[in-house]
């Protein structure tokens, strides 16, 4: 199923004080050892966006911009000139297929482009949780997750110039973005050597509701998937990854288990929440490597991080 109109062009805002729109990027280049996590958020309630722009390498910050309570931006990724926010520009050039993002100032340059490897879907609607699921309520109404090849250059103050050749993952998403309705939640988005990539995430909510978004692509599709066994293990500070080691089971009754190891770890602050984001090296049973995305969100004052 897909939403009536293109979640890259605007939707007009509900009455919803924290209604959202917003775009995530990342990718890992395994032989650069080089990758990026990018979000933009527009809230049209509170007249506020918001935005991440971190790159790393060999585990190390390369550049990092955050800005949480930017001005209210009316520019989409699919309209115009695209999303233009904090000296970033992402364009969509093909409708939910390829987007462009540039960033050029003096110590650090970007020009990158995510082409489709498995098209977007819609999460939230092949989990079939239901509107009442605290994903929907809290987080999205409609939340279109993708894989995608990457490349371009990055160039770096000293005037090295990184070629970049990976893969990652991209999202859209449209409805509320209230934090505060979930206690804790964990990710994993691994895409794996094999073609295989999985969307699993595990939400617990504040009145004790457990709640997923979770699909599996393959063949060169989305499928559902029908559980998710999730072990997470935490450094000293309880709040980032050391390890993971899960089992997801997709609806033709395959059994993807893995492990991953932390490769960088950045924290992005929400006022009362928290999100620890992870670049993961995944282990499959058989040994297979992927890489992709381990993400933590944490609720304050401490609720725990699913663990206890």
């Amino acid at each position: 199923m897909q939403p009536e109109k293109s979640p890259e062009e605007y939707w007009k805002a509900n009455d919803n004080e924290r209604w959202n729109q917003s775009v995530y990027f990342n990718f890992y280049d395994p032989a650069q050892r080089t990758g990026c996590f990018i979000r933009v958020g527009i809230l049209e309630n509170l007249q506020e966006s918001n935005n991440w722009f971190s790159f790393f390498r060999d585990g190390k910050p390369l550049f990092t911009r955050l800005n949480m309570n930017l001005p209210y931006t009316d520019k989409r990724l699919g309209e115009g000139d695209g999303l233009q926010i904090a000296g970033m520009r992402a364009r969509s050039l093909e409708p939910m297929k390829k987007v462009h993002i540039t960033f050029d100032e003096r110590d650090f340059k970007v020009d990158l482009m995510w082409e489709a490897i498995l098209p977007m879907q819609d999460a939230i609607n092949l989990s079939a949780g239901g509107e009442d699921d605290a994903f929907a309520k809290n987080i999205a109404h409609i939340h279109m997750e993708g894989t995608c090849r990457v490349t371009g250059t990055i160039t770096l103050s000293t005037g090295e110039v990184i070629p970049i050749d990976g893969k990652g993952f991209r999202d859209i998403a449209v409805g509320p973005r209230n934090w505060d309705g979930l206690k804790h939640y964990r990710l994993a988005w691994p895409i794996f050597d094999n073609g295989l990539a999985l969307v699993a995430t595990h939400g617990q909510s504040t009145t004790g509701q457990d709640a997923y978004i979770k699909m599996a692509g393959k063949n060169g599709r989305w499928i559902a998937v029908s559980k998710v066994e999730d072990k997470n293990f935490y450094e000293a500070d309880e709040m980032t990854l050391e390890r993971m080691e899960w089992r997801v089971t997709d609806e033709e009754g395959d059994v993807h288990e893995f492990t991953a190891r932390s490769l960088f770890r950045w924290t992005f602050p929400f006022d009362t929440y928290a999100l620890t984001e992870h670049m993961m090296e995944f282990t499959l049973a058989d040994g297979t490597k992927g890489y992709g995305l381990g993400e933590c969100g944490f609720r304050f004052p401490w609720g725990g991080n699913g663990e206890d």
